[in-house]
Parts: C-alpha cells; sequence; structure tokens
C-alpha cells in the first residue's frame, strides 16, 4: 500500500496546482487507468483521443430533456475527464511527457466542450429560442476557451519556475513559426495544421501574459537552467496562492457547475456562469499575474 501511494504521488503534477477534487477521485483512479494502460501497451496521446469521443458523447447527451439521458451524459463526461487524468499520469509514469501531448490534452477538453455548447444550442432551439442564440453559443465558447488557455499557461509557468518542468517546455513562438513555414500543406498537412492552431494557441497566451513574457525572457537569458534557489522560492511565495484562481478555471467547477445546470433542467446557469464569474475570475487572474510579474522585474533587476 505505501508503495502505490508513493506511486501515485510521483505521478501527480504538483501539490501546488492540484484541485482537492482530483486529489480525492480523478488522481487515484486515473493512476489506475494509468496503470492497466501501461500494461496493455497504451501511450498518453490515445488515451486522450478516447477520452474525446466520450466527451462527444457527453455533449449529445445533454440535448436531451431527459433526467436519465442527462445523467449518462453526467458520467460519460466524468469517464472523459478520468481518461484526461490518466494520460498526464501515464506519460509522467513513462516519462513520456511531450508538447504535443500537452497541447492534444486542452485540444479534447476543448472539443468535449464544444459538443456541449452545440447540443445545449439545438437544445434551448428545441425549446423555442431562436437560432440566432447560435451567436451566444460562439461567444460563450470563445471564453471558455480563453480561459483555459490563460490558465494553463500560468499553471505551466508555475510548475517551471519552481523546478517541476523543465525550461524547454517554455514555447518558442519564433521557432514554432519558422517551423510552420518550412513545411508543406501537401505533404505535411496534418503537422502543419497542428502547428497553426498550436500557434495561435500560444500567441493568444503570450500576448495577454505580455509583462509576465518579460520577466521570464529577462530571468531564463540571465540565467538560464540555473535559476537561482532564492528566486524560485520568492516566485512560488508570490504565484501559489493564484493556482487557486487557475484551478477554478479549468474543468472542475464548470463542469460541477454543468451538471447542477442540467439536473434542474436550466442550462442557462451553467451558460451565465462561464460568461459572467469566470470572465470575471480570468480579467482577475491576470491583473494579479502581471502585477506579481511587475514586482519579480523590479525586485530582480536591481
Amino acid at each position: 500500500m505505501v508503495e502505490q501511494k508513493s506511486t501515485l504521488k510521483s505521478t501527480l503534477k504538483s501539490a501546488d496546482t492540484e484541485e482537492t477534487l482530483d486529489l480525492i477521485f480523478y488522481r487515484p483512479v486515473g493512476y489506475l487507468i494509468a496503470l492497466f494502460s501501461k500494461k496493455v501497451g497504451l501511450t498518453p496521446n490515445p488515451i486522450t483521443i478516447i477520452s474525446i469521443f466520450w466527451g462527444i458523447l457527453a455533449g449529445h447527451m445533454f440535448y436531451y430533456h431527459d433526467l436519465t439521458l442527462n445523467i449518462i451524459g453526467i458520467i460519460s463526461l466524468v469517464f472523459a475527464n478520468l481518461l484526461d487524468s490518466a494520460d498526464g499520469q501515464l506519460a509522467r509514469m513513462t516519462n513520456n511527457c511531450t508538447k504535443l501531448g500537452r497541447f492534444l490534452d486542452g485540444f479534447a477538453g476543448n472539443l468535449w466542450f464544444v459538443s456541449i455548447y452545440v447540443h445545449l444550442m439545438l437544445r434551448l432551439i428545441n425549446e423555442g429560442y431562436s437560432p440566432a442564440i447560435f451567436l451566444f453559443m460562439i461567444m460563450v465558447g470563445a471564453f471558455h476557451s480563453l480561459q483555459a488557455a490563460m490558465a494553463d499557461y500560468y499553471r505551466t509557468q508555475h510548475l517551471i519556475f519552481i523546478g517541476k518542468n523543465s525550461l524547454k517546455d517554455i514555447e518558442d513562438l519564433k521557432q514554432l513559426k519558422e517551423d510552420y513555414k518550412s513545411l508543406s500543406w501537401k505533404s505535411d498537412f496534418f503537422r502543419k495544421l497542428y502547428l497553426r492552431m498550436f500557434i495561435n494557441y500560444v500567441s493568444q497566451q503570450q500576448f495577454i501574459a505580455r509583462k509576465y513574457g518579460i520577466f521570464r525572457d529577462f530571468v531564463v537569458g540571465k540565467y538560464g537552467d540555473n535559476i537561482p534557489a532564492y528566486m524560485r522560492e520568492r516566485y512560488r511565495e508570490l504565484s501559489k496562492p493564484l493556482m487557486k484562481y487557475t484551478n477554478i478555471l479549468t474543468t472542475n467547477t464548470r463542469m460541477i457547475t454543468l451538471f447542477i445546470s442540467v439536473l434542474l433542467g436550466n442550462v442557462w446557469i451553467y451558460l451565465w456562469f462561464e460568461l459572467t464569474v469566470l470572465n470575471l475570475l480570468l480579467i482577475y487572474m491576470v491583473l494579479r499575474h502581471e502585477s506579481m510579474s511587475r514586482k519579480l522585474i523590479w525586485e530582480f533587476a536591481e
């Protein structure tokens, strides 16, 4: 039993960034799925792809105004999230963490919610709302994508600066663009498509976190892989309290709100929560991180 707990612990990202629900449920069950996957020879990316199908199925189940089918949808989405946890744990277990895997992981979550938003839209149209609600859903989905992207960005940067992730995990946007230009749509279609989406994803993150990018580039340019311990500790001191906001903007909180909304038969609860509460939290989180970055630049540039 002690050995299993130790192994489970080694598949976690960091105590700073793990959510309570993940630690209680998703990580332990995901660990068992990862163990089984490793035994049968599955790699992380196929697990991510399987999770996409379960997430899309869940979205379809939310179209129906039927409690039984809605519960099937909830179970399907929980299972998709378990697979999402398992693929990352398997990657860390087998030392198979890649940028493609991290992007695909985030992309899978986006596809789940594309299915969810499309089917919630069709459900509302079936209830008598105008098809113009399509525009509203696009807006909600766009904000959702932005929230998830920034949460992923800040959590990844936190893990880098406290030494849990490598500096190699910092995306070089210039190099990505050069790689993209070197590929042909005719012979490298899927690779080029992936890079195009990844460049958009990274550009969006770096545009919003501009002051943070200045701080990071300053530290990496001055110290490279040898960031001083005192600097890591100071960074963690300021960044760790902000991780709770990034966690709220990821999956668990919005899934719980979605489940409550569907079970109550009023999906507007979730949609307005997404559009108001989570967007306000996104703005607050970005402002706090940018303020933290200015403070660190001022302290370490002396």
